[in-house]
């Protein structure tokens, strides 16, 4: 699969493996708290698709949040990752409420999921896919109609040029802005599945 890139954007690029526990150290909450990036978009009983989770960094916090009755879909490409995400779970007690589902680099793996995510969190992942379009296409056929994806990426990392971009392929996939969100080191939208698809909506 060739990588479809927008100006600005670097290319795409897979974190390692053995990032995995770095990116999962207690100090990033001094600078990165999982619970104020995605506040107002997790609540309790959701189900809850997290495409890009590493060893979970957000997965357990969003777990913690979802609560007993919520579900969390963890995808990642990197089968050491989702080993990973799965010993943390079970440490903290949230291994009934994650499911880790591997993918590939061109299927996120959500057949069995379609209709039914009430919110996707897709924090610092997008600019590392390389078919940006079908990542969106398939987290939309994913989401159940009203649901939403929250798009975060790392200022630093992504201009806003390259963000703009990526918004701009979430609008041609059917997706509508909620609201932006703006953050000390990050940046993107709250994005949301329509009620009704807009070929239907005039009838």
């Amino acid at each position: 699969m060739h990588p479809k890139e927008h100006p600005g954007t670097k290319p795409p690029h897979i974190c390692p493996a053995w990032a995995g526990p770095l990116l999962c150290c207690p100090l990033r909450r001094l600078f990165e708290r999982p619970e104020t990036l995605i506040e107002g978009c997790v609540l309790p009983g959701m189900t809850v698709l997290e495409p890009g989770c590493g060893m979970g960094y957000f997965t357990l916090p969003i777990a913690r949040i979802a609560g007993p009755t919520g579900r969390v879909v963890a995808v990642d490409i990197q089968p050491k990752m989702l080993e990973g995400l799965v010993r943390r779970a079970r440490r903290a007690g949230l291994s009934d409420q994650i499911e880790a589902v591997a993918c590939t680099a061109g299927d996120l793996g959500l057949a069995q999921w379609a209709g039914h995510i009430d919110v996707a969190i897709a924090i610092h992942v997008l600019h590392e896919v390389d078919d940006r379009q079908r990542f969106l296409e398939q987290v939309f056929v994913a989401l159940r109609p009203g649901g939403r994806l929250l798009l975060l990426e790392p200022k630093g990392h992504v201009p806003r040029e390259a963000l703009a971009g990526e918004l701009a392929l979430s609008t041609l996939v059917g997706f509508r802005q909620v609201e932006a969100r703006i953050l000390a080191r990050s940046h993107g939208a709250l994005l949301e599945k329509p009620q009704v698809p807009p070929a239907a909506s005039g009838t």
